[in-house]
């Protein structure tokens, strides 16, 4: 059997799972958030595949590029992404890349990116069922009203995303939903 290799990286807004399989990114995740097993047990019937911890060279190198990010020397990615799921929920993670540094989107606003606004539900699942955090930006993805909206690290890790991005600055009054 195939294995797909994870290693734990403690950023500087919590613990992420990171894992590769056959040279590609397919885990770039919270370690606590809520729908943690679903995420991994999504990723891992989707390969067929097992979790092994080791580092790999792909995932060196995205640490390397989160950590350019966090310092805010980097706003785009150069990784080869591998996402598990549905057609749909493809469609909607392409449509988070799509999403400029530093800027924010709604619900409402990514539905119409897809020319389907009655789609709001299903695209905040897929939104929240993204395993690729960061490198595909669900953090920019915020309620109509400039509101944050849960996040799978955290509304206060969003925020700090947002913050470190320019998209808002740390004076921003926004309402918090988790």
């Amino acid at each position: 059997m195939k294995q797909i290799s994870t290693y734990t990286y403690k950023s500087p807004f919590g613990e992420m799972i990171l894992a590769s399989f056959e040279g590609q990114l397919c885990l770039c995740d919270w370690k606590y958030r809520k729908m943690r097993m679903a995420v991994d047990n999504r990723i891992k019937g989707g390969l067929g595949s097992e979790y092994f911890e080791e580092s790999t060279d792909v995932i060196r190198k995205a640490i390397d590029q989160l950590e350019e990010y966090f310092a805010g020397e980097r706003k785009e990615f150069g990784i080869q992404l591998l996402m598990v799921g549905t057609s749909f929920q493809n469609q909607i993670w392409n449509e988070l890349i799509n999403i400029p540094y530093g800027e924010t989107e709604s619900y409402l606003g990514l539905s119409h990116r897809i020319s389907n606004k009655k789609a709001i539900r299903a695209v905040a699942a897929a939104n929240g069922a993204n395993a690729l955090s960061i490198f595909v930006p669900c953090h920019r993805i915020i309620g109509s009203r400039g509101e944050l909206v849960g996040y799978a690290g955290g509304t206060g890790a969003k925020k700090k995303l947002l913050q470190l991005e320019g998209a808002i600055t740390k004076d921003t009054q926004l309402e918090i939903f988790e």
